[in-house]
């Protein structure tokens, strides 16, 4: 019977396409992922970090090595894919790629209870949204601002992605409360 590859989670994928690009250490993942503002399109807590690591390197999809630091600090595990972890990834980006992913979301469970509420209360709710639509590309644009020369194509594309998503959203929003109201706005 043939060997089955174990799903690969989406914290998983974050971590192993991050060491595709480079080797590298715990805290280096972390500070990339916030750097990179991945916390607002995949579930990665900073402790989970090390647990993945630790998880994928037992079942051989990493490999680590210790590196000695100059000076004083401790010394740090530098990870990196394996040949089989490499394979993984490879075929869980190109899942990942090929198969769109509903995402599933309690702004949908309120749109759901819509008939359950007076009119007032829903246009006060959703304006509320909107506005934080509207902080949310704010902050998206300022991580991409703030990233540092020449970031790679397929992190600016990412950028891309999470505004366009943002914008649809709050337009799509501003078009529902109109609907519903269209003396507001």
């Amino acid at each position: 019977m043939p060997h089955k590859i174990k799903t690969v989670t989406d914290a998983e994928l974050a971590v192993m396409s991050l060491l595709a690009e480079k080797p590298m250490h715990g805290y280096q993942i972390e500070q990339i992922i916030e750097e990179r503002g991945m916390r607002d399109w995949t579930n990665i807590g900073f402790s989970s970090i090390y647990y993945i690591l630790e998880k994928l390197r037992k079942i051989d999809w990493l490999e680590s090595i210790l590196e000695h630091r100059k000076g004083t600090g401790p010394a740090r595990q530098i990870y990196s894919l394996t040949t089989t972890g490499r394979n993984i990834w490879k075929k869980a980006v190109i899942s990942a790629l090929s198969n769109p992913h509903r995402s599933n979301s309690n702004f949908q469970l309120g749109l759901s209870n819509l008939l359950h509420l007076e009119k007032v209360q829903i246009i006060y709710a959703l304006e509320k949204y909107a506005k934080k639509l509207e902080q949310k590309y704010q902050q998206v644009s300022e991580k991409l601002t703030n990233q540092s020369e020449g970031i790679p194509w397929n992190v600016s594309a990412m950028f891309d992605l999470s505004l366009t998503q943002i914008k649809a959203e709050s337009d799509w929003v501003k078009a529902f409360i109109k609907k519903i109201n269209p003396t507001t706005l």
